[in-house]
């Protein structure tokens, strides 16, 4: 009886694990990559994933060393393989989505299969991970985009695109970088602009959608 009750080395050394790979993989998740983008369904998707992938890798391995079997370099590269390729059907995901999700599922399969490494190197590497990213957020700081549907097009022609500027900040008010000019509809006097702007990034950016064909026309 009080088998059932009690807790075997493995699963203690499972959960430790466990903790150690779900604090840094929230860290990148809600501060670098939350802070900017506040995609909250990113967010979600992110940690879940997190979650799920090491449970399912350390059963998956553990069991086949349960059975006899040699959990050798290939067996984690294949996992890793089939988890990082994971995409969803619906909207194309962007790069920078894509790349937090590759990271945090990089370091839940890392974290789930190093068992003869100690705890020191584990929480060494998962520092490393985070640092690069750190040092990429900030070295390559990139403004924030918006993309408008514009209904004044006789301004965005080269000679007025001062006035294209002037126009935009007024109306939307923030401070305009650069502007990119996609589609064009002369039928119902409308174009498609991407806005380069100065700011963090407005959560309607993300939660308010175009059409897909309105998102390919750049």
């Amino acid at each position: 009886m009080e088998d059932l009750f009690s807790f075997s080395q493995v699963f203690v050394d499972m959960m430790i694990r466990f903790v150690i790979c779900i604090v840094f993989n929230w860290f990148i998740i809600n501060c670098l990559y939350y802070s900017k983008s506040r995609r909250r369904d990113f967010y979600f998707t992110f940690m879940l994933t997190s979650v799920a992938i090491f449970f399912l890798v350390f059963f998956m391995i553990f069991g086949l060393d349960d059975l006899g079997g040699k959990t050798s370099m290939g067996i984690g590269i294949g996992l890793f393989g089939i988890f990082s390729i994971m995409r969803y059907r619906t909207d194309a995901m962007p790069a920078r989505e894509m790349t937090f999700l590759f990271v945090v599922v990089s370091l839940s399969v890392v974290n789930a299969i190093a068992s003869r490494v100690s705890y020191a190197e584990i929480l060494a590497t998962n520092t490393i991970v985070v640092l690069a990213i750190w040092l990429c957020e900030k070295i390559l700081k990139e403004n924030p985009k918006k993309l408008v549907q514009y209904d004044r097009i006789e301004l965005i022609v080269p000679e007025r695109r001062e006035e294209l500027i002037a126009d935009l900040e007024k109306r939307i008010g923030v401070k305009v970088i650069d502007v990119e000019v996609g589609a064009i509809d002369f039928l119902k006097d409308m174009a498609m602009l991407r806005i380069t702007y100065e700011g963090k990034p407005n959560t309607t950016d993300k939660t308010l959608k175009l059409r897909r064909e309105d998102l390919t026309t750049f």
